[in-house]
């Protein structure tokens, strides 16, 4: 692994100093193109933003690119479709607002709202204004919560922004987004509360149904019998009062049941047992089951934002 960085970094390296690479048409492994830029930061060589990110330690706006230089015959000119000399197009699409040239066909369209290109073909997505973003047409039909500016924010586990990046993401049912990578790691390190609110990812019920069916089976010590907590839902954000149970502690909501729940204040019992004190809390959704594994393969394309270009 360490090799093939090395590898790249020296491909990097030779495009930066305005050489021919010497692989394929453009050298760069992120896009497909028949022209180089010339940085508007600090003036060097690169093929695109993400080899220049790589290597420098700085930044690269593509959007102030003011010249390319045509990887056919090198000529050195300003930014535009086809290249002054010899007229080769830099690209089969081509976008003069974003400085975007890609030979490769991703079903690229710029979105004037979101100010940047992106992929997947215009037609399957609509922008939100509330969430300011584009999304997939299916939740148009279908609704989903509103959130103002989501994609504007980084993403709550790798901390990375989430409105330009490359990688797809995801949309759970709270509303805020995750990329898609880390949504799928989450699920399978057997975290499925949204890093931002606490509310599940997923469809609980199954997992639900497993604990009603533990609580049932594992009676507590009578000395318990009149311990009782204060609860909140972090789904439906009911509070409720119930006994203590060491499995965990269930929403009182009928049309809800879960155990996405945390303990808000102790109540006063007749008997409080010494170990009440260092007991567990709720699962707060960190519950692992066995027969829940398949849920890090879940993958449900109508809640996944196009990335962009």
């Amino acid at each position: 692994m360490d090799k093939q960085n090395e590898m790249q970094k020296l491909k990097l390296n030779e495009i930066s100093q305005g050489n021919k690479p010497s692989t394929n048409e453009s050298g760069c492994i992120h896009y497909k193109r028949k022209a180089k830029f010339v940085s508007p930061c600090c003036g060097k060589i690169y093929v695109c933003r993400y080899c220049h990110d790589d290597l420098e330690d700085h930044t690269f706006n593509r959007k102030n690119v003011t010249q390319l230089i045509c990887t056919e015959c090198d000529t050195r000119q300003r930014v535009q479709m086809n290249c002054e000399k010899c007229g080769i197009k830099f690209g089969r699409y081509t976008c003069l607002i974003c400085n975007l040239f890609d030979d490769d066909d991703k079903s690229q369209y710029h979105c004037d709202s979101c100010g940047i290109c992106r992929v997947g073909g215009k037609e399957r997505f609509f922008h939100c204004a509330t969430c300011n973003m584009c999304l997939p047409i299916q939740l148009k039909l279908d609704g989903h919560r509103c959130v103002e500016n989501v994609s504007r924010s980084n993403c709550a586990v790798c901390l990375e922004d989430i409105h330009t990046s490359r990688i797809p993401c995801h949309i759970p049912s709270c509303g805020h987004l995750l990329h898609r990578t880390c949504f799928e790691q989450l699920l399978c390190s057997g975290y499925y509360a949204c890093p931002t609110c606490q509310q599940s990812m997923l469809d609980m019920k199954q997992l639900w149904q497993y604990l009603d069916n533990e609580v049932n089976i594992t009676p507590m010590p009578k000395e318990y019998d009149n311990f009782f907590v204060d609860i909140l839902c972090k789904d439906c954000h009911q509070e409720s009062t119930l006994k203590f149970h060491v499995v965990g502690l269930k929403c009182q909501n009928r049309e809800c049941g879960g155990y996405n729940t945390t303990r808000t204040q102790k109540r006063k019992s007749t008997k409080e047992p010494a170990a009440a004190s260092t007991s567990s809390s709720s699962n707060d959704n960190d519950t692992k089951d066995d027969n829940n594994d398949g849920a890090c393969s879940s993958n449900n394309n109508n809640n996944n934002t196009r990335n962009e270009a």
